[in-house]
């Protein structure tokens, strides 16, 4: 089967709040943002209005990008999970899926021992929510339905409106 563009619903996207909210409260981080791997921002709880979203994702993907290479060149698939020490924040970045990437920034009211607990098991729940969407998009291309509002719309379709 084709790679069958996934659609986010909004019923899994709420999941998908509901998850990362409750890891944000459990792991008692600051902010919690979920990225495709193509530097796209999915969802961010938290105190999420101080930073730009836009640089902060795609940064993440370029440094996951970076580190599959790294990765490569010792003879692994993927590093899995970075994290990065600051003085005063710290971030842990870890593959859901391998669909996802779920940046989780924190400070020293929690621990990287206690956060690591947390993301794994949230990380199974955003991984269930994922397969059942790819599994939804794989029964709607099978069935011939597109979630897409344009599909239809041929080049020739195009071409006839601006001649």
């Amino acid at each position: 089967m084709s790679n069958p563009q996934m659609v986010m619903y909004d019923e899994e996207f709420q999941e998908i709040n509901e998850v990362i909210g409750r890891l944000l409260n459990d792991a008692n981080a600051k902010v919690i943002f979920l990225v495709d791997k193509n530097g796209q921002l999915i969802s961010g709880v938290g105190d999420t209005e101080r930073f730009d979203t836009t640089s902060l994702a795609s940064l993440t993907a370029g440094n996951i990008a970076a580190t599959g290479g790294l990765a490569k060149l010792i003879g692994e698939k993927e590093f899995s999970i970075l994290f990065h020490e600051g003085e005063k924040d710290n971030l842990h970045i870890s593959i859901v899926g391998g669909r996802v990437i779920l940046v989780v920034l924190f400070d020293n009211r929690s621990s990287l021992g206690l956060v690591r607990l947390r993301v794994k098991k949230s990380s199974d729940e955003l991984s269930a929510i994922f397969d059942s969407l790819l599994k939804k998009a794989e029964d709607r291309e099978r069935k011939g339905v597109s979630d897409f509002p344009f599909a239809e719309i041929t080049d020739d379709d195009i071409d006839n409106l601006f001649n």
